[in-house]
């Protein structure tokens, strides 16, 4: 069974930085596609950044040049960089899990980012 495991979510002042991480179960994580998507209240969840098995990256353009997605296949874990934050990323943050070997996503239950002064 996949199991992701997201951490490092909580309030930061406006400018300041935060490192969310997950930590997924199974065999093939290298070869899986990796992500984070955010949901505001009231709204949709959009997808923030993501990452291939080969390691290139795609970021909404919201976070361009603030945030760093990133992924370590020994620890089996995915982080995201958030630095530069400002209070509309403000969110339930997401870790996605694209399987390659069943061809399904799986979903973290998320960890909230407050920024707020």
């Amino acid at each position: 069974q996949v199991q992701l495991v997201e951490s490092g979510g909580g309030l930061v002042q406006p400018g300041g930085s935060l490192r969310l991480s997950c930590a997924a179960s199974g065999r093939t994580f290298s070869q899986d596609a990796m992500g984070w998507y955010r949901q505001a209240p009231g709204k949709q969840r959009d997808l923030v950044a993501r990452i291939t098995s080969g390691v290139n990256t795609d970021y909404a353009d919201s976070v361009k040049g603030r945030f760093t997605i990133s992924r370590d296949n020994g620890k089996n874990t995915v982080y995201l960089q958030m630095n530069s934050l400002k209070p509309e990323d403000t969110a339930v943050y997401y870790c996605y899990r694209w399987s390659m070997l069943t061809q399904k996503t799986y979903w973290g239950s998320g960890t909230q980012v407050t920024v707020s002064p």
